[in-house]
């Protein structure tokens, strides 16, 4: 394991790593732990019962967060014709085709989200390789392989995520940051909370719902009384 600093085992210090805590005041110990001088990112992570090694039990989906994420998103569109006059009205940062593509195999990502549409999947793919492992592939799963290009951006400038759980069980996402405060970390916890249990796999059986944690980007993690899901989400 890594060697912890003073600034982090002193904040990991002030929790109960035993207690579990409703969703606002596991959310106010993150922010309270938080001791860097940026305004860091909060994040949380659901342990869920399934195995994604098999595909009738892969959990993976978007979310569109009510108060969004606090940062800028940069979102880039591979599209040509109408479709890029309606990407640059949409808002998107970049917009283009070949020049693009072009551009990422020289070295460029200087953006954060990337749409195409359709048409555009079989140049984009010649670049799947470079835009695969940094998560900035278009996949119509998430919503980000469409026609309806203003749709896609508006959603992703407005603090659209996605997520998919990973081989261990477990789902990562950001909720926001710590300026928020804690009840626009809340409802934005909430809406993801909403949406992973409405992806239960039928094939999960038991417990779906093994444990969750929030924690800032510097800081410890906080458990969540995962018996209180229910009760905040419809």
């Amino acid at each position: 394991m890594p060697k912890r600093g003073k600034k982090y085992l002193k904040s990991k210090g002030n929790i109960d790593p035993q207690k579990r805590h409703g969703f606002s005041e596991a959310i106010e110990s993150a922010i309270k732990s938080s001791y860097a001088k940026f305004d860091e990112t909060i994040d949380v992570a659901v342990r869920l019962s399934v195995d994604p090694r098999h595909a009738d039990q892969m959990v993976r989906g978007t979310v569109v967060l009510p108060n969004g994420l606090g940062k800028q998103v940069k979102v880039l569109v591979f599209a040509k014709g109408e479709k890029e006059a309606e990407a640059k009205e949409a808002g998107a940062d970049f917009v283009g085709n070949d020049d693009l593509i072009e551009k990422i195999r020289g070295g460029w990502f200087g953006f954060d989200k990337a749409v195409a549409t359709p048409d555009m999947m079989g140049s984009v793919g010649k670049i799947g390789k470079i835009l695969g492992p940094r998560g900035l592939m278009p996949n119509a799963k998430t919503g980000t392989v469409t026609f309806d290009v203003d749709k896609a951006v508006q959603e992703l400038k407005a603090g659209k995520i996605d997520f998919r759980v990973e081989k261990a069980g477990i789902v990562h996402a950001p909720l926001g940051k710590v300026s928020f405060g804690v009840d626009k970390i809340v409802q934005n916890m909430t809406a993801f909370l909403e949406t992973i249990m409405k992806l239960r796999p039928a094939s999960s059986k038991g417990t779906y719902l093994k444990g969750i944690a929030v924690s800032t980007t510097m800081g410890p993690g906080v458990k969540v009384d995962t018996t209180l899901v229910k009760d905040m989400v419809k």
